[in-house]
């Protein structure tokens, strides 16, 4: 059976060009660890805030939590603020990150005509205001 879907076809041009590469204050809108034997790693739904015109997108990455990659995941746990006493535990809790706040600098890399979104970079929320000093600067 056939259905037409008005839009379909755009969808998938419009959403790579939606989000340029840069800085971005986001929300944790969903957080799931997924700890597959060779390479597990941490999926996230990030929610735009911060700058405003784009403040209608999500987008989702991410993070590996390999032994060479623990780094990157330790620094966006404390630059958003995750519970302390958690990561001292050597422990993530998918439901404790729901919310987290933070500043990210994403990228995008084309790979075999598939496009994607690379974290660079983490900061605390309350240093979002450097950023647009820095860029208006």
């Amino acid at each position: 059976m056939r259905r037409h879907i008005p839009g379909l076809h755009q969808a998938a041009a419009t959403q790579e060009q939606e989000i340029p590469d840069g800085f971005f204050l986001v929300r944790v809108e969903k957080a799931t660890y997924r700890a597959y034997k060779d390479k597990p790693f941490l999926t996230l739904l990030l929610a735009v805030e911060e700058p405003r015109q784009f403040s209608a997108c999500r987008f989702s990455a991410r993070i590996y939590s390999t032994p060479k990659a623990l780094w990157k995941l330790s620094w966006f746990l404390r630059d958003f603020g995750y519970d302390t006493d958690l990561l001292g535990r050597d422990e993530i809790d998918d439901k404790a990150m729901t919310g987290l706040r933070g500043v990210v600098k994403i990228s995008q890399s084309h790979l075999n005509g598939r496009c994607y979104l690379n974290l660079d970079g983490f900061a605390q929320a309350t240093d979002w205001q450097d950023f647009q000093l820095e860029k208006a600067g």
